[in-house]
């Protein structure tokens, strides 16, 4: 069976055949399904914009279909960037500058008020419109400055804390940050999901 994932990245479709490795999925990207055109994610939820994604590229292709969406929400910036954080610094900031963007923003803020969470939302959609949403979340702190080694389209990681630790997403391997994150968490329960259905 084809699963196809609502992204043009593909890291994300390397990172989902390896969560799923071992279940009768060949996981393929939208581009690669025939869906190349970009899906504008204008929900007010990250729940809400990963079914629009995944909703769309399924009735598409008449495949199941997976999207997700996350982002960060920083208590003293009263939850923001949150759905927006792929595009907070707007035109003028480009992704791999949202970290820096993100410390000016918080320059006057004490390390004991810099809380926020991670969160993800992922959607699967089945051709007969069968709806299901997993969701994950890792609470932890913006660190003061930038550390470790940014990942591509995850600009936040060089700046993320998770609760019980004191490295950044960026100074941990894919291993040890899959085990905690808050994507790795929604991935999870959605294997084991496709799991119980087949």
């Amino acid at each position: 069976m084809k699963l196809i994932f609502a992204t043009h990245n593909d890291g994300k479709v390397k990172e989902m055949a390896a969560l799923l490795e071992g279940l009768p999925f060949e996981v393929i990207s939208a581009t690669d399904a025939g869906v190349p055109e970009d899906i504008e994610e204008d929900m007010p939820t990250f729940e809400g914009n990963a079914l629009k994604k995944a909703r769309y590229v399924s009735q598409k292709t008449k495949k199941w279909a997976i999207a997700d969406d996350s982002g960060i929400s920083i208590k003293a910036l009263d939850g923001a960037p949150g759905v927006h954080s792929a595009r907070w610094g707007g035109e003028d900031v480009p992704r791999e500058q949202l970290a820096g963007y993100t410390l000016r923003k918080m320059r006057d803020i004490p390390e004991e008020k810099r809380a926020c969470q991670f969160e993800s939302a992922l959607a699967i959609v089945s051709p007969e419109g069968g709806e299901w949403v997993f969701h994950g979340m890792v609470r932890g702190s913006v660190a003061p400055e930038e550390r470790g080694m940014p990942r591509a389209n995850l600009p936040y990681d060089t700046i993320f804390i998770p609760e019980g630790d004191t490295r950044t997403f960026a100074e941990m391997t894919d291993v040890e940050k899959n085990s905690m994150s808050h994507r790795g968490r929604a991935f999870t329960q959605a294997r084991e999901f496709l799991s119980a259905v087949l």
